[in-house]
């Protein structure tokens, strides 16, 4: 009776084993995203899949068409955008990639592609100011950090120790260098464009900063008091 057992035992281990590979290798030959916490599951549509791609070949991770297909190319995009936003790189996305991102669950399962070409019902004048704002304080970062930069604009929009539209924000007194030294007046980039529409679509990289500041030519010792949330390029973005 006992070795009956035992084989038994080892029998219906193997065929959980085996169940649990055939999963795997399941979502693998259909090129889904796996999400543990069912956001995107086995059964995503293609849109969401099209819509993780959207976003990261807008920023430039990804090169491939915008199939649907979740293979190793757009893994790979996954991984590389993970690793460059202090993301664990597992390729998988979920919560917090889904966060970095900017897109929110409302806008998967069946959701109509990349929210890149809206706005969120900010105005054209906001848009352009915006992409002003970055391109003066941030030209010369990469595109991630130009993006956190106009994140930090709307996180203060949403602050209520701050001027609450997006003119009041980077116009209040002594609150961007570019603004006393007059190169918020320069003409943005379509890279500062780009970047003001995904902080407009949700996407920031600096995950809720509400400042940032270059240690290396800040003179405020105030700044210095302000907790740390993450480095990108040559800023460093605070609570």
């Amino acid at each position: 009776m006992k070795k009956s057992f035992k084989i038994g035992v080892v029998v219906v281990l193997l065929l959980l084993l085996v169940g649990c590979t055939s999963q795997f290798l399941l979502n693998e030959n259909n090129y889904q995203i796996i999400e543990p916490t069912a956001i995107i599951n086995s059964s995503s549509s293609s849109q969401d899949v099209k819509l993780v791609q959207q976003k990261l070949k807008n920023w430039g991770y990804y090169k491939g068409k915008v199939d649907g297909i979740y293979g190793s190319q757009t893994k790979s995009a996954v991984r590389l955008f993970q690793k460059r936003n202090g993301l664990k790189v597992d390729g998988i996305v979920g919560n917090k990639t889904l966060a970095a991102m900017g897109i929110s669950p409302s806008k998967l399962q069946g959701g109509s592609g990349s929210s890149t070409s809206g706005t969120n019902g900010y105005s054209s004048s906001d848009v352009a100011l915006l992409a002003r704002l970055i391109h003066a304080e941030a030209r010369g970062e990469s595109y991630t950090g130009q993006v956190a930069v106009g994140a930090v604009v709307l996180n203060r929009v949403k602050s209520s120790s701050f001027p609450n539209t997006i003119s009041g924000v980077i116009y209040q007194p002594y609150a961007f260098t570019c603004v006393n030294d007059g190169q918020i007046n320069l003409s943005p980039n379509s890279t500062a464009f780009s970047a003001a529409r995904d902080a407009m679509n949700g996407w920031d990289p600096s995950y809720g900063a509400l400042y940032y500041y270059n240690p290396k030519v800040a003179t405020s010792s105030w700044i210095y008091t302000r907790p740390t949330i993450i480095t990108i390029g040559r800023h460093v973005f605070a609570a």
